[in-house]
C-alpha cells in the first residue's frame, strides 16, 4: 500500500504543486487547508506522514502540532517561511522531526519525506533488548520509553534517535557531521543551528542540570559522547 501524507498548507498553489509531486511518486495524499480542518483529518485517518504549514487560518500550526503529539508519535515536517519559527516549534517541545524553508525545491521535500519514513519505519523495528539506566533516566530501546524519575518524556523521533545513537556506541564520539548523516541520513551541509537545536531540547528533556550536562556531554572540538551510564 502506498504511504498515505497529510498536507496541510493554505496556499493553494504551493499545495497543488506538492500533492502533483508526491502523487507522481506513487504517494497517497489528502490535503486541507486550514488548521481546524488539518485536524478533524488526521483524527478521521491514520497518515505515515505530515507536512504541516505554520501559517495557518482557524487553528495555528504550533495547535495542529500540539493535536497530532498529543495523539501519537506520526512524523512530521514543517513548512515554513523561516528558520526562527522552525526553532521556535522545535524549542517548544511541540515535536517536529524536520523542516522545509519556503522556497524550496520539490526534490528537496521529497527526499526529506523519504529520509523521515525510513527512519520511520527504522524506528519501529524492535532493536535487541537493551535497558539503559542513568541515576533517574530510564531508557528501553526495545520498547522505546523513556522515563525520568518513573515518569514517562515525550521525545521526537530525532531526539530518541540522537540518544539511541549515544547509548548503542557508548564510547564513541560523534562529530556534527557524523551525527547528521546518520540520524538525518544525508549530507551535512554546515548548518550547526539543527544539531544544536535538538541537542538542546534532547538535555532539557533528560539532564538534571541541562548546563552541566552528565549524558549528552560535549568534546569540545570533537563533537558529542555519551557521559557514564550504567547498563541493566
Amino acid at each position: 500500500m502506498p504511504n498515505k501524507v497529510l498536507l496541510i498548507e493554505d496556499n493553494v498553489i504551493i499545495s497543488k504543486s506538492i500533492e502533483q509531486k508526491l502523487k507522481s511518486e506513487l504517494y497517497d495524499v489528502k490535503s486541507v487547508f486550514n488548521g481546524e480542518d488539518a485536524i478533524t483529518q488526521y483524527d478521521k485517518d491514520k497518515y505515515d506522514v505530515v507536512l504541516l504549514d505554520l501559517m495557518l487560518p482557524k487553528v495555528s500550526g504550533e495547535d495542529v502540532l500540539k493535536h497530532i503529539r498529543s495523539k501519537g508519535d506520526t512524523p512530521v515536517i514543517i513548512i515554513s517561511t523561516k528558520d526562527t519559527d522552525v526553532e521556535k516549534a522545535i524549542n517548544l517541545g511541540l515535536g517536529a522531526d524536520d523542516y522545509v524553508v519556503k522556497p524550496f525545491s520539490m526534490l528537496e521535500l521529497l527526499a526529506r519525506v523519504k529520509a523521515l519514513l525510513r527512519r520511520s519505519k527504522h524506528h519501529e523495528e524492535k532493536p535487541k533488548q537493551a535497558l539503559y539506566e542513568f541515576n533517574d533516566i530510564t531508557v528501553n530501546l526495545n520498547t522505546f520509553q523513556v522515563k525520568k524519575a518513573g515518569e514517562p518524556l515525550e521525545l521526537t523521533l530525532k531526539e530518541f534517535e540522537i540518544l539511541k545513537l549515544l547509548l548503542t556506541h557508548p564510547d564513541q564520539t560523534f562529530s556534527k557531521q557524523e551525527m547528521y548523516r546518520k540520524i538525518w541520513n544525508e549530507e551535512y551541509y554546515f548548518n550547526d543551528n539543527v544539531i544544536n537545536v535538538y541537542i538542546r531540547r534532547l538535555r532539557k528533556k533528560i539532564e538534571e542540570d541541562p548546563s552541566n550536562p552528565k549524558i549528552v556531554v560535549t568534546m569540545w572540538g570533537f563533537g558529542y559522547k555519551l557521559g557514564q551510564i550504567d547498563i541493566k
